[in-house]
């Protein structure tokens, strides 16, 4: 499959048709995986059923990347996460890019693959080059906002040295398939939430925020529940 990406090369954009096979979607990647073993422990306390080790991968079917600033989804109980994405040309070309893990969390409680593939992946289709980023990498912004009936909270915010590096990232997908990551889309794995739980809305927002460079990479999207637009449904 192939999606069509516009690279910032020093303020210019550049059209790059990147070509991928395989999707993988990451989960519980903080560097201090003590931290995550605590967070996964409050996750069960909720329903969500704690992974058999952390930190986690998840397979996502190539269909369900989206690069639209509209998504439908099923129920009021899914949610965005802003993550970093990879876009692995092949050893020495690696792209990146901002992206949201929508998860049903509803169907999360019983079964976490099937809640990340009954919802899309959503990219922005603006990339940087990883090696003009990686000496800095640590000190990136990576923030999110929910918008709930018409209003805007603030949902994450950290640096990216809070979660696995784009190296740490790559060798666990690597170790964890058994293959070479050439055309492959990871989405890193995502940050706590500023929020007491999961906020539901009818919109998302993230960016990743270069100050050494000044510039940043944006993703917002709408949520429209289907079962809301059905007279017939519950």
């Amino acid at each position: 499959m192939i999606t069509h990406l516009n690279l910032d090369a020093k303020g210019q954009a550049v059209s790059v048709p990147f070509e991928y096979s395989r999707m993988f979607n990451a989960g519980y990647v903080g560097r201090n995986q003590e931290e995550v073993r605590k967070h996964v422990q409050e996750l069960a306390a909720k329903g969500v059923p704690a992974p058999s080790s952390t930190p986690a991968l998840y397979a996502i079917g190539c269909h369900c990347l989206y690069a639209w600033d509209e998504i439908d989804v099923y129920g009021n109980e899914t949610s965005g996460e802003a993550e970093y994405v990879l876009f692995v040309k092949n050893e020495k070309t690696v792209y990146i890019g901002i992206g949201s893990d929508h998860t049903d969390r509803f169907l999360e409680k019983t079964d976490i693959p099937r809640s990340k593939q009954i919802c899309p992946n959503i990219i922005g289709r603006q990339i940087w080059l990883l090696e003009d980023v990686a000496d800095h990498w640590d000190d990136i912004i990576l923030r999110s906002h929910v918008v709930k009936d018409g209003k805007e909270f603030l949902y994450q915010e950290a640096t990216l040295g809070a979660i696995f590096s784009p190296s740490q990232l790559m060798d666990f997908v690597a170790e964890k398939t058994g293959t070479n990551l050439e055309g492959t889309i990871l989405f890193s794995g995502t940050l706590s939430l500023k929020t007491d739980d999961f906020l539901y809305g009818e919109g998302f927002r993230a960016e990743l925020i270069d100050d050494r460079l000044n510039r940043k990479l944006k993703l917002s999207y709408t949520i429209r529940a289907l079962h809301s637009l059905n007279p017939g449904g519950d």
